[in-house]
């Protein structure tokens, strides 16, 4: 019976490592393998970084630093300084991929100018669960992350984006997001299919498929816990999306 294939060695570098972006045992094996390694950590929180050391059992190395939007560049310049002096460095956000929607493009991107080994491990992603969850045909799709907070932003980003093809998937927080469906079905009409993905991957993960007029009612006097996933059906429709007439189902 053959051996299990030796695996490759974990070098001096960066790595971007994908985490949970709910339930903690969402982490492939090579993650946990870069973290126990680190001798240098960069974390979005490091409260939530050190938790998902603990439920692992790892331990965590002594140098860590915080890195968030604000302090991405000068970390970036610390982490690549590491790398190059021989030490393994890795990158965590909150949850999810680093550089969708969080710090991790300009670590990614110090790393790559200044020649220094850049590995990215890849993890959960709530665009794609929630694309896969959400029962629309979204062979191409455009991510538009948190949309405009300005009415006329959002309603010009809906118009110049709805009239194409791709689906639509932004992220949301749960007190914008009746203002966003509302402006949704205004932009692109009531009968545009959507889905709405709260909680993903956790206890009370939920999912509020329908028509952007059913799904709008759902949430206009609603109070809504935890950041949304909204994915919105392109303009043209195909034999896989939803068929004509079809219910809205309500927490699968």
């Amino acid at each position: 019976m053959p051996g299990r294939p030796e695996l490759p060695p974990i070098i001096p570098g960066v790595y971007l490592v994908g985490t949970p972006i709910g339930n903690l045992e969402d982490i492939t094996l090579r993650a946990l393998r870069v973290l126990e390694s680190a001798n240098v950590l960069a974390a979005e929180d490091t409260r939530v970084t050190r938790k998902l050391f603990q439920i692992h059992q790892l331990q965590p190395p002594k140098t860590i630093y915080a890195c968030n939007a604000h302090t991405e560049d000068k970390v970036a310049e610390r982490l690549v300084r590491h790398a190059q002096a021989g030490k393994i460095v890795a990158y965590a956000s909150d949850a999810g991929m680093p550089g969708i929607s969080d710090p991790g493009c300009r670590i990614a991107r110090a790393a790559a100018a200044a020649g220094a080994h850049l590995e990215v491990i890849p993890g959960p992603s709530a665009v794609t669960t929630a694309i896969a969850a959400s029962g629309i045909n979204a062979a191409s799709f455009t991510f538009l992350g948190f949309p405009s907070r300005r009415n006329g932003r959002l309603r010009e980003e809906l118009r110049r984006h709805g009239a194409m093809l791709p689906a639509l998937v932004f992220y949301e927080s749960p007190h914008r997001l009746s203002r966003l469906l509302e402006i949704a079905r205004e932009m692109l009409g009531d009968d545009r299919n959507a889905a709405i993905c709260l909680e993903l991957t956790k206890k009370f993960e939920r999912f509020f498929r329908g028509k952007l007029s059913d799904v709008s009612g759902i949430f206009r006097d609603a109070e809504v816990r935890g950041e949304a996933v909204v994915v919105i059906a392109g303009k043209r429709k195909s034999a896989r999306d939803f068929a004509e007439g079809d219910e809205i189902l309500i927490d699968n």
